[in-house]
């Protein structure tokens, strides 16, 4: 295993989404956890209102990174990383130049559309890995097509990690019910995503709270409404309601981990939930939402409605009912443990060892 390897992120970063940012970051902290002396940089795009507040060296540019093959390209040259994941981002010619400069690459599909592009013949080609964040009932099997295609040109088929996210921790866990004055399972948690998606003139997250609020009244349950870091205007004050700006990824999942109930939109977070089994309801805030949810719904695992707070307040009542609860509870148990980071650091583990090997 090499000393101190070098890696590149590059997700897809936006004014709007958040999710590729974070599993990249998940991904990054876990490496550093296994080997402290890794260097890692990211490219992000500079207007994403997270970019100056990565915790690694970002390379920031004038839009999603996908768009600036050169500049992503100039940076692998001068980086010489051994390793670089590009998440739901990279065009075919910057997965080539990582390949030719020798960097092991991995690709991260989160849809089917996404999962077509990184099995096509020219990308397959100049790909170690690729990683499907998404669990194979809500995204479907790879085609016998696809599969010959593939091991005709001799490369991996694609891997299923689901959900990638760091294990909850408890210490922390403790802290933050303490600071925020709630009990285990005695909470509820709303997150509409980054915060910065809209819902036609209205922000998704001005939805969910107003929800939040409408389920206080109805249950007397504490809220915790995470309202994301794209969130553009003051946090208001609402009974019931604690309002926080962002949470840390660790810290999301922890609190998360002991909720009485979530309601979710239709991103990274939801599959964090149901891998974690907790009863929530899912709501579509993005285009790309709507049938990962509906496979969710048709498998029992989640409750779904419209983005409104009259159906959202009506359907989030229904999770405080033990019967409903208990059997959205079971159906998730039946999906098995969630190991996606492990099977991500598996995979880097293999071609990180394979780098060394090969020198």
């Amino acid at each position: 295993m090499p000393k101190a390897p070098v890696i590149l992120f590059v997700p897809v970063s936006s004014e709007e989404g958040i999710g590729e940012y974070m599993r990249s970051k998940i991904v990054a902290d876990a490496i550093v956890a296994r080997w402290p002396d890794a260097h890692i940089e990211f490219v992000l795009n500079s207007f994403a209102p997270y970019a100056n507040a990565c915790p690694y060296p970002a390379h920031l540019v004038n839009d999603t990174p996908t768009k600036r093959i050169k500049e992503v390209n100039q940076l692998v040259t001068r980086l010489k990383p051994d390793l670089v994941v590009f998440d739901a981002a990279g065009r075919k010619a910057q997965l080539k130049h990582a390949y030719k400069c020798g960097a092991k690459v991995v690709f991260v599909s989160q849809h089917r559309r996404k999962r077509a592009r990184g099995m096509k013949i020219e990308r397959a080609l100049v790909t170690h890995s690729h990683w499907v964040v998404q669990p194979e009932f809500v995204i479907g099997d790879i085609t016998a097509f696809d599969k010959f295609k593939l091991n005709l040109i001799k490369r991996p088929l694609p891997i299923f990690t689901g959900s990638i996210f760091a294990k909850p921790d408890r210490q922390r866990l403790q802290q933050l019910q303490a600071l925020y004055g709630i009990k285990p399972g005695q909470y509820l948690v709303y997150s509409s995503g980054s915060g910065g998606h809209k819902v036609g003139a209205e922000l998704a997250a001005d939805i969910f709270a107003q929800t939040a609020a409408n389920v206080f009244k109805l249950t007397g349950i504490p809220s915790l409404m995470v309202y994301g870091p794209n969130y553009p205007k003051a946090l208001p004050e609402i009974e019931g309601v604690i309002a926080i700006p962002a949470l840390t990824s660790i810290d999301f999942i922890s609190l998360l981990s002991q909720a009485q109930a979530a309601v979710l939109s239709g991103g990274d977070t939801l599959l964090q939930a149901i891998a974690l089994h907790i009863p929530t309801l899912a709501v579509a805030v993005s285009k790309d939402q709507p049938s990962r949810i509906k496979q969710c719904v048709q498998h029992q695992l989640v409750l779904g409605c419209d983005i409104n707070p009259k159906d959202m307040t009506h359907t989030a009542n229904l999770l405080v009912d033990a019967d409903i609860r208990q059997k959205l509870i079971d159906e998730m148990l039946k999906q098995g443990d969630a190991e996606g980071l492990d099977i991500c650091m598996a995979e880097i583990t293999r071609l990180l060892g394979e780098t060394v090997n090969n020198v």
